[in-house]
């Protein structure tokens, strides 16, 4: 058997015909109705992934994800019929890995749980890898400890910001699109990804920019995404900023 899943369901019919859907595909599936019981389980069950209902019984979804993130390593994928954008952008600001809206389709919910999947393999095996560093200027991410300092002082970013920092700045020599971002940053794009992207270039901007005058500069080359430069690139990071020109003080990874 498979990878284990906790499904996190109080609707009967979905949870019975979502976890023979699963087990079919060959994963082992522990299905609850409630947040009381997740929490309860969970160190038990030690899922390796965890399909979460906004709308349960005894606990909002959202809640229940910070809770969860406490407990277990485990990614979540939030599946939900409450499509609001806060609620998709509030999920994955919470620590949620990835956003599918009901009703869903199988095949693509099993894509985007395989991508999740691999994604959190490889941040598991990242600690048997050497240690390395990105540096951009006075912003310095050490991949090693998940970690971001900017002039010595540390940054605290979400999990989604800190992915895309350092998907920018790892390819210090390309303008990266939305769609490459959402695939570098969930594992896949879609129609809503590109929003979404914008939504937290602003946050991490904002974070950088309040961390320390020497942040580095988050541009947008219009029409075609986004690069990273340092403080003195010359960029403001609004639209249409252009390209960031080269210098000696450009992105480079350190062993």
């Amino acid at each position: 058997m498979g990878e284990t899943i906790l499904l996190v369901e109080d609707d009967p019919d979905t949870a019975r015909s979502l976890s023979r859907a699963l087990e079919s595909s060959g994963y082992r599936v522990t299905a609850v109705d409630t947040g009381g019981e997740a929490r309860s389980i969970i160190e038990h069950v030690r899922p390796d992934l965890i399909l979460l209902d906004l709308m349960l019984p005894d606990t909002d979804g959202l809640v229940l994800t910070t809770a969860l993130k406490i407990l277990t390593k485990a990614p979540i994928i939030i599946c939900s019929a409450r499509q609001e954008q806060v609620d998709r952008v509030l999920g994955l600001k919470l620590g949620a890995d990835d956003f599918v809206s009901k009703p869903f389709d199988l095949d693509e919910l099993e894509a985007r749980i395989e991508a999740v999947l691999r994604r959190a393999s490889r941040v598991r095996e990242a600690p048997t890898a050497p240690p390395d560093q990105i540096r951009v200027g006075e912003l310095l991410i050490s991949q090693s400890r998940g970690t971001v300092t900017l002039a010595g002082q540390a940054v605290h970013l979400t999990p989604t910001e800190y992915r895309l920092l350092v998907a920018l700045a790892s390819r210090p020599e390309e303008v990266l699109s939305r769609e490459s971002l959402g695939n570098l940053v969930w594992g896949y794009q879609d129609l809503g990804t590109g929003h979404l992207i914008d939504v937290h270039i602003g946050r991490l901007r904002l974070k950088l920019r309040r961390a320390s005058r020497l942040a580095p500069v988050i541009v947008t080359v219009r029409g075609k995404g986004y690069t990273i430069g340092s403080s003195g690139s010359g960029g403001d990071g609004s639209e249409g900023a252009g390209d960031v020109a080269a210098s000696s003080d450009r992105p480079t990874t350190l062993p």
